[in-house]
């Protein structure tokens, strides 16, 4: 990876990595792709692909176009494509998602919600519609 583009990367190379050595606490917001190895509380957001290692532990809501998770998150998790948990992998928190592909052993400890492509029409349409 190089540290200044010229153009000619390929568009799903990652754009952000937070080590293994480093901490995040806050609001932590990328328009790139983003891998965690290290710990992150507060909100994590992308709009490209999230790589979460299998020793990092996320706590805070998280947000991307894609997820691959081996390590761990605790609280609510959006994801707009496809959320891939392998083994390892830990969520305690909800889980929205359309695709879902989940490894053996690993855990999700709350709702998990497989959103239509429609998702956000369905949404609206659900509000309105009274109690």
């Amino acid at each position: 990876m190089a540290l200044f583009r010229d153009g000619n990367e390929a568009p799903n190379e990652v754009d952000t990595i937070i080590g293994p050595s480093v901490k995040v606490d806050g609001n932590f917001k990328s328009e790139g792709n983003i891998t965690v190895n290290g710990v992150v509380q507060g909100s994590l957001r992308t709009n490209h692909d999230l790589r979460i290692g299998p020793m990092a532990k996320i706590k805070a809501e998280v947000s991307a176009n894609n997820l691959f998770l081996e390590g761990e998150i605790r609280g609510n998790v959006t994801v707009k494509e496809k959320a891939q948990l392998k083994s390892t992998a830990k969520i305690f928190g909800n889980l929205e998602t359309k695709v879902l592909s989940v490894e053996e052993n690993a855990v999700i400890n709350g709702k998990c919600t497989m959103l239509p492509e429609h998702a956000e029409e369905l949404k609206q349409e659900m509000k309105k519609q009274p109690k």
